[in-house]
């Protein structure tokens, strides 16, 4: 009997860790968007039914039911982008990522954007580059102009040159080749960016809200470097900073495939 009790009590406490868990990732997800201003609107509803429900108030607490059972289907609605961002964070960290030897076209991206956005920084260039991950991008490369050419220093900085056709907008980056410019990029309407900031980060700020992609901003003002992921925005990023996120962010495979291959080679034992 004092087993089951202790058992049952055990279950109890990490029942409730795992619920406190899961609020906290979600306040945590949601800090500093819009979803975190409804959310709070939310709780106030349901401590006014509460206390209408307590108090006798019978009209008020029909209100707020009613609010209650449609509140559902209106929060999917509001939150379409959020829940997709969601289930994409859960789905890739819940997928084997295949592992590549070879990095050659990795190091040859490092090295096209380093040449561009020291050039364009220096000059103070406005530029916008969005590096495709494991989330597709279609809906944003139809909305710019195709190139599908090979990913260049030279080019990158000749689309991004005042004035000309394709310097307004954002050249998308997929499978190793720049494959639009002047593509539309959904504006995030984060209050943690900060105001000085235009709609070339914002926009950067959305895209890596809406997918794992990798989007470096260049500033016409100061021609400080910026690069977003994960809703996340790194700012005052000098040449070290950057290219060694770079090789952080594409080349860790290297490593990972040869520990892998070693491991396996030596019967599984780790040398």
């Amino acid at each position: 009997m004092l087993s089951y009790l202790t058992i049952n009590n055990l279950m109890h406490a990490v029942d409730i860790i795992i619920i406190w868990f899961l609020m906290y990732k979600i306040i945590q997800f949601v800090e500093g968007t819009r979803a975190l201003q409804i959310l709070f609107g939310v709780g106030t509803v349901i401590l006014v039914k509460v206390v209408s429900w307590y108090l006798g108030l019978m009209t008020l607490s029909w209100v707020m039911d009613q609010l209650i059972t449609w509140a559902p289907i209106a929060l999917v609605v509001i939150f379409q982008q959020e829940i997709r961002r969601g289930l994409e964070t859960l789905g890739r960290r819940l997928t084997v990522r295949r592992a590549r030897i070879d990095n050659t076209v990795e190091h040859q991206l490092i090295k096209s954007l380093d040449d561009a956005l020291q050039y364009m920084s220096k000059r103070r260039i406005g530029a916008l580059i969005t590096i495709q991950r494991e989330d597709h991008l279609d809906e944003y490369i139809k909305t710019g102009i195709k190139l599908d050419a090979n990913v260049t220093g030279q080019l990158l900085i000749n689309t991004f040159i005042p004035n000309t056709p394709l310097h307004d907008g954002a050249v998308i980056i997929s499978k190793g080749r720049i494959a639009v410019a002047a593509a539309y990029l959904p504006l995030s309407e984060s209050t943690r960016i900060p105001k000085e900031l235009g709609t070339r980060h914002r926009a950067a700020v959305g895209i890596s809200e809406a997918s794992d992609a990798i989007t470096v901003v260049v500033s016409e003002e100061t021609g400080e470097i910026s690069i977003t992921q994960k809703g996340d925005l790194l700012r005052h990023m000098d040449q070290k900073s950057y290219l060694n996120f770079f090789e952080h962010q594409f080349l860790p495979a290297v490593d990972d495939a040869v520990t892998k291959m070693h491991w396996w080679r030596k019967g599984g034992q780790l040398r």
